[in-house]
């Protein structure tokens, strides 16, 4: 029999905090999240399981049983996104890490080995490679993201990776998967932030950010 170590200590946590019963406290944790601060679970069960082919269970059980506890955040992304073909960054790679982490008690939110780090992603529909040399030229950068960014590395036309110059030691990565030939995903995540008060400030900063680039590119595509 399956146990699911993580997402049962998980509801035994509900259970002592709110005296529900095991099969409330279970229920209301699968549930769509509760108004207020971050909650533990991203998303529902059914929303992530229609996005992964898996429920919230059964991702902490897969987790669990290959050892994942306690291990990088990059490296839990990465081994949830191969399992699902998809970049580290977009979204729901980062909903099971994240949520993952959250029920190992780990971590709080955003918070990972080297500071606080935020995603961002956005689907825009023009082809990767315009994506692509949006975010890497220099001058196309400058006019959706009005910051200064150092590039450390590229590969065309799928990922970059970038100093934040006016936050020394801020690290900037951008990756874009293709959905269809005009259509793809731009997913960012800044890592190495103070704390959450300058993380939750930098995640609207990059909503609004990849909002323009989404507009500016799908504006001059027609």
């Amino acid at each position: 029999m399956t146990e699911h170590r993580s997402f049962k200590r998980l509801v035994r946590a509900r259970m002592a905090k709110t005296g529900e019963s095991y099969t409330a406290a279970r229920a209301r944790l699968l549930a769509a999240p509760e108004p207020g601060p971050a909650p533990v679970l991203v998303t529902s069960d059914a929303a992530i399981r229609e996005r992964t082919g898996r429920g919230w269970e059964e991702w902490f059980d897969l987790l669990d049983a290959e050892g994942m506890a306690g291990r990088p955040h990059r490296e839990i992304s990465r081994f949830v996104a191969d399992l699902l073909g998809i970049g580290p960054l977009v979204w729901a790679a980062q909903a099971v890490t994240t949520s993952y982490e959250r029920a190992r008690g780990g971590k709080v939110v955003g918070q990972k080995d080297d500071g606080f780090t935020v995603t961002a992603s956005r689907t825009v529909a023009v082809p990767v490679e315009a994506v692509f040399d949006a975010v890497v030229a220099e001058e196309p950068r400058r006019a959706w993201l009005g910051a200064e960014l150092r590039e450390r590395t590229a590969t065309r036309p799928r990922r970059a990776r970038f100093d934040h110059v006016e936050e020394p030691g801020g690290r900037v990565a951008i990756t874009i998967d293709a959905k269809d030939p005009g259509r793809c995903v731009v997913a960012v995540e800044h890592s190495r932030l103070p704390d959450a008060a300058a993380a939750e400030k930098v995640r609207a900063w990059w909503r609004d950010r990849l909002e323009a680039l989404k507009e500016d590119l799908e504006r001059q595509r027609g």
